[in-house]
């Protein structure tokens, strides 16, 4: 049994960030050099830095891509339900679902935790942030572009350099179809190049949002029909767009 006493002068988000790392390189050889932590109203956001293990890298110079990612996901998908269990344990809340990608290109990644409760105080100003408007804009016309519309759209900025969008009611009825037939893998391969090459080839969104993005990730949940983006950008490299009032 988990221990939480010894570390009980310890963030919720520190004690997480410890975790993740020390689990990350005791199954894959070598630990993140950073692990950010982000805990507001239901959710948990985990991002960490400079992650690819030696046999990752050896696999990529040689173009087996597909290879690595085929076994982080059979690694990740048993990580999981551990990573799960440690937070519920620690924060006493349930997790409802659960998000996992990451970018072999900048060697990071991210998991995102929806739990069943709001944590602490009231954090409502997270959803009324500069650009709200104009990137749920944005995600709205990538759905189009890769499936259709979403029915409902949220965004969060979980602080100043991660914003979290929520999207559900996404899948047209072959992608359904693919998913019932267990082509899960194949579907969320193609829909996660769809969708960051337009993130890659929109100059939008950092106009947007007057910010650099230095990272993004997607993930799906098939079942429940949902998707979720992750922004990291960076707070201090602003890019002083001249506001211009409309008429």
């Amino acid at each position: 049994m988990m221990d939480m006493n010894n570390k009980i002068h310890q963030s919720p988000e520190q004690e997480i960030s410890s975790y993740v790392g020390k689990l990350l390189r005791d199954n894959f050889g070598r630990d993140p050099e950073s692990v950010f932590v982000s805990i507001k109203k239901v959710f948990i956001t985990v991002y960490f830095r400079n992650f690819l293990s030696p046999m990752e890298q050896v696999l990529i110079d040689q173009n087996q891509n597909n290879i690595v990612n085929h076994l982080r996901i059979k690694i990740f998908n048993s990580l999981i339900p551990e990573i799960k269990l440690y937070i519920e344990m620690l924060t006493e809340n349930t997790i409802q679902e659960f998000y996992y990608d990451w970018s072999l290109d900048n060697k990071s990644g991210m998991l995102t935790f929806l739990c069943s409760h709001a944590f602490g105080t009231s954090d409502d100003h997270i959803e009324n942030y500069y650009g709200k408007e104009g990137l749920e804009a944005e995600m709205i016309k990538l759905s189009h572009y890769s499936q259709r519309a979403p029915d409902k759209i949220n965004s969060y900025e979980l602080n100043p350099r991660t914003i979290l969008v929520v999207r559900e009611g996404i899948m047209v009825r072959l992608e359904k179809e693919l998913v019932r037939r267990g082509h899960q893998d194949i579907l969320r391969t193609v829909k996660k190049e769809m969708e960051k090459t337009y993130l890659h080839n929109n100059i939008d969104l950092e106009l947007i949002l007057n910010k650099s993005i230095i990272d993004s990730f997607t993930a799906w949940d098939f079942q429940l029909d949902k998707s979720i983006f992750l922004f990291i950008l960076n707070p201090d490299k602003q890019l002083n767009i001249p506001t211009v009032e409309m008429s």
